[in-house]
């Protein structure tokens, strides 16, 4: 079973607001907690919310590996060489937590392969959620011979299985402050612990503003490829949450720049992609206007910044292209 974060990108803006994007893979089953994560901050780039103040979006940026995407022969293969499984074996209790660990054994009413009676398997937790994951590949096999689509075969496996998951975000603090906590759920917390660990020694790349944060971008690709490509073949590498192709191949630029058409230029658009990409926005002082009022410290483009803070975000840019061109 694996819990794991690999830092892909780390970058800094002139006014040192840090934009980091991770891949990371845990256990489907707590997908659902991860995905739940949001964050309201007291600073600005958009309004989302006026309750007693204003609040904004600082949510995270994410692309995962889909169930639907992936052979049932494939997944399977994952699964029997990785199972997802839980790390701690929680006891019974009221509330949300299960704070004390249980090892009582597990009885699974079995037929006896001798005698053909009924009798009872005494299984520890592991073998007890290891023979569950065994009966539902035996399910999904069946499901998968009779000519079912993975999108529904896949559904049965997913308790076993891992996802891959591309994250981007200028706001941690209040993840790892919720989720790196003895109240949360422990394989989420080993999540944070590891996803705190992956930077933990990282030195960002310094950007100024036209300077890019990208993804699965090589260094030798961004000393030959012109920008627009660099920018759009990102984008479809955090498609795939992968560098490598489908296959595990190395990528082709020209299907990279395939991919991205058939995201971007899709109705409806498939942008989400187009997340992980961003530029240090501009911080413009405060001055004395024309009239002698005082204008505050504002940033030039915060419309653009999505999620973000400081960094203007590529799915932003494209949006606004296709709204100038549809108006």
């Amino acid at each position: 079973m694996t819990i794991a974060a690999k830092k892909i990108t780390h970058s800094v803006s002139p006014d040192g607001i840090e934009l980091k994007t991770a891949l990371l893979r845990y256990p489907r089953f707590i997908h659902a907690e991860e995905l739940t994560h949001r964050i309201l901050s007291s600073t600005p780039d958009m309004i989302i919310e006026i309750n007693d103040g204003v609040m904004y979006d600082r949510n995270l940026s994410r692309n995962a590996s889909s169930s639907r995407a992936i052979p049932v022969s494939r997944l399977i293969e994952d699964i029997l060489r990785d199972t997802a499984m839980p790390i701690h074996w929680g006891k019974n209790q009221r509330g949300m937590q299960a704070d004390e660990e249980h090892r009582a054994p597990i009885f699974i009413e079995a037929i006896d392969e001798q005698n053909l009676k009924p009798c009872f398997l005494e299984l520890s937790p592991e073998e007890a959620w290891i023979l569950a994951r065994d009966k539902a590949i035996k399910i999904a096999q069946a499901f998968d011979e009779s000519g079912y689509h993975k999108q529904v075969v896949n559904r049965l496996l997913e308790p076993f299985a891992h996802i891959s998951v591309l994250v981007s975000a200028t706001e941690w603090d209040n993840f790892f402050e919720l989720r790196d906590h003895k109240d949360a759920q422990p394989e989420i917390q080993a999540l944070a612990i590891a996803l705190k660990n992956a930077f933990a020694e990282s030195v960002p790349d310094q950007l100024r503003p036209g300077e890019w944060h990208l993804p699965f971008v090589t260094e030798y690709e961004r000393e030959w490829l012109d920008l627009p490509t660099q920018i759009k073949i990102s984008v479809a590498r955090c498609a795939r949450t992968s560098y490598l192709t489908h296959e595990g191949k190395q990528p082709l630029v020209h299907k990279d720049l395939q991919l991205y058409h058939d995201l971007v230029g899709a109705r409806p658009l498939h942008a989400s992609p187009a997340e992980h990409q961003a530029t240090p926005d501009v911080r413009v002082p405060g001055q004395v206007g024309p009239y002698g009022e005082w204008r505050v410290e504002h940033w030039q483009a915060p419309e653009l910044h999505g999620n973000f803070r400081g960094f203007i975000q590529n799915r932003k840019i494209i949006e606004r292209q296709i709204y100038a061109r549809a108006a």
